[in-house]
């Protein structure tokens, strides 16, 4: 179950997604946090640079990777406003982040997508457990899924 602290990460993942819309990349934020409760990182999407990879869930794998024990990335949890594609999933896997407490599912913004008429990704989405079947995972979370719908349909009503 989702507590209030929670919702708050959540609350800042949506901002950054909405930084990331006003910056011109697909509304998608993400936070770190360790288990004592401090955020340790946090960004946006960066993918309307050309490089598809510039997920805020990557960036994170890749910043703990570098900067926390094995110990400390185990007891972390991420939050995002999206669940993780596959490619994040794994590099979440790959590095032993501990839980994902997300948003909106990958389920939802396919959904919102083919309502939108946007053409689907080349890459399907999984559900986080279908990539890494052991991590704890909670979302969709009801009520802050609406604002990321909103996002995602500024984004695609002005490209």
């Amino acid at each position: 179950m989702v507590n209030d602290g929670e919702i708050q990460h959540l609350r800042r993942c949506i901002e950054l997604a909405t930084e990331a819309l006003e910056l011109g990349d697909e509304p998608f934020g993400s936070v770190l946090v360790a288990a004592e409760g401090q955020v340790l990182f946090e960004d946006h999407n960066h993918v309307a640079s050309g490089d598809r990879t510039r997920h805020p869930e990557f960036e994170i794998a890749r910043w703990a990777a570098a900067n926390m024990t094995s110990e400390a990335r185990a007891e972390a949890t991420v939050y995002t406003s999206g669940e993780h594609c596959p490619m994040c999933a794994a590099a979440h896997g790959w590095v032993g982040l501990g839980r994902i407490v997300y948003v909106s599912s990958s389920e939802q913004l396919a959904a919102w997508l083919t309502d939108l008429g946007v053409p689907a990704p080349p890459v399907r989405a999984l559900p986080i457990r279908e990539v890494v079947p052991n991590v704890a995972v909670e979302g969709p979370v009801p009520g802050l899924a609406e604002q990321v719908r909103d996002l995602h349909r500024r984004f695609h009503s002005s490209t």
